[in-house]
């Protein structure tokens, strides 16, 4: 019996003698995106402007002249590109693409709006950019306020969960901010 209980306190000893347990560490989601490279997207369209080469050019679903989607493969989203010409229908353009953002009010935690300009390429607009499981992350739209009218709006091919596109989204908002700052118009003969 004394073997015994000593056999007991020597496993027990060598047992409670290791590292004291730790709780592990939080894990993160490390998303590894490609370095975004740029080219001029030219479609024989009034405007020009720079995409990422991860994005392809597609033409869109809706058959209209000078519109294009930029879909995102590796993100499973889209960029859909909108021109329209401007014809005495500035206000009614400019209300429709401010109006566009606030219909995902319902769903979205915040919409915070910057005003962008650029005199040297006569662009001015919005971006919009939407937080929380809003259907789209980011809405853009811009002008010269004479000729031309451009808008933007990216959608996920998911349901909304802001969490999970958390990273995709703030990778998009870069290539948004380049595509605006690289937009020109340019005349059509």
């Amino acid at each position: 019996m004394k073997k015994l209980i000593g056999g007991m306190l020597l496993i027990l000893l060598f047992t409670a003698c290791g590292e004291d347990p730790q709780p592990k560490p939080k894990g993160y989601l490390a998303l590894d995106f490609p370095m975004a490279e740029y080219e001029t997207l030219d479609r024989g369209c009034p405007y020009i402007f720079e995409k990422n080469n991860w994005a392809r050019a597609e033409k869109p679903r809706v058959n209209k002249e000078c519109w294009v989607d930029l879909h995102y493969e590796m993100l499973d989203c889209t960029i859909f590109i909108t021109y329209q010409p401007v014809e005495g229908n500035l206000d009614s353009l400019l209300t429709d693409a401010q109006k566009l953002p606030l219909q995902h009010t319902i769903k979205a935690d915040a919409i915070e709006g910057d005003i962008y300009t650029n005199p040297y390429n006569n662009t001015y607009g919005m971006f919009y950019e939407v937080t929380g499981d809003a259907a789209s992350q980011a809405q853009f739209y811009l002008t010269d306020s004479v000729k031309h009218f451009l808008t933007g709006s990216v959608y996920f091919n998911a349901k909304p969960n802001f969490d999970s596109i958390l990273p995709a989204a703030a990778y998009l908002k870069k290539d948004i901010r380049h595509l605006m700052e690289t937009v020109q118009w340019k005349e059509i003969e």
